[in-house]
């Protein structure tokens, strides 16, 4: 998988693609840890457009990140969610834990 951050103004973008997993969690990590320290974002979106895969381990990624953005003040929502993730998604009812655009 690869994670592309970009910003506009108060708002991060999170550019996800390829299998989100276990193996990924590094790239993951490193990709929202340094928003979480600046001030001037206020929320993040992890955009899911190009991802075709993702397993419980990814599910408990995004867990993790909404616990540390909300710890600072930060809104989480997900985005491009299609297909299987969105099925997956679906079945852990993350609609009810995430904005899901």
């Amino acid at each position: 998988m690869q994670a592309t951050v970009t910003k506009d103004g108060a708002k991060a973008l999170i550019t996800l693609a390829g299998r989100f997993d276990f193996n990924t969690h590094r790239e993951f990590r490193g990709a929202y840890e340094p928003l979480m320290a600046e001030a001037g974002i206020k929320s993040v979106v992890v955009d899911f457009t190009n991802v075709d895969y993702l397993d419980s381990s990814a599910l408990g990624m995004l867990l993790m990140l909404r616990d540390k953005m909300g710890g600072v003040g930060k809104e989480i929502s997900l985005s491009g969610v299609r297909g299987n993730v969105k099925q997956v998604l679906d079945i852990a009812n993350f609609g009810k834990l995430f904005q899901i655009c």
